[in-house]
């Protein structure tokens, strides 16, 4: 399915790890760039974001702040946590200090976070490139819009293969300041 293979050798999950020693220590710091929205129609708005991720106590519990601006302070302001739940796996918590926490999952130079919301699907990446922070949000309708396959083609069993919509992707390519 969209040449998508599964790669489990030793050797890449070692490598995995040693990537992940500088998460989240190599990426605190403030982030600012330009959030852009678009739909089908194309781009349909810029909004000024900020990404904050500092150490509150990394010398016993390893939580950093997890600061999301949108906007402004004043107009959105999401003073998250990132906490560790496995971090030597890669695991972590997004707490939003509301009673919501997301597991999120760093694989190599991303951090993900994948949930449901109000009947919506949605998928939050962060990456580290050098001195930038790429985030994007891809986001739709949790109701499938086509179901195909569920068959057999030349006496091979063919899996149903469910596609969903998109409604909106959030792009912003944030420079550390």
């Amino acid at each position: 399915l969209c040449g998508f293979i599964l790669l489990l050798h030793p050797t890449f999950l070692s490598a995995q790890k040693v990537e992940n020693l500088d998460f989240p220590a190599g990426w605190a710091g403030t982030w600012h760039g330009t959030l852009e929205i678009f739909n089908g129609s194309g781009k349909v708005q810029s909004v000024p974001m900020w990404v904050e991720l500092h150490p509150i106590d990394t010398s016993s519990t390893g939580r950093y702040t997890f600061g999301l601006v949108y906007g402004s302070k004043e107009q959105d302001w999401r003073p998250y946590e990132l906490v560790p739940v496995e971090p030597q796996r890669g695991v972590w918590k997004v707490d939003e200090k509301n009673g919501i926490t997301m597991e999120s999952y760093l694989y190599g130079p991303k951090l993900l976070c994948w949930f449901t919301v109000q009947n919506n699907r949605i998928l939050c990446t962060y990456e580290k490139q050098g001195n930038e922070m790429i985030f994007e949000v891809y986001s739709g309708m949790e109701t499938a819009v086509s179901t195909t396959g569920n068959g057999t083609h030349n006496g091979e069993a063919i899996p149903e293969v469910k596609t969903f919509p998109f409604s909106v992707f959030q792009r912003a390519v944030l420079k550390k300041e």
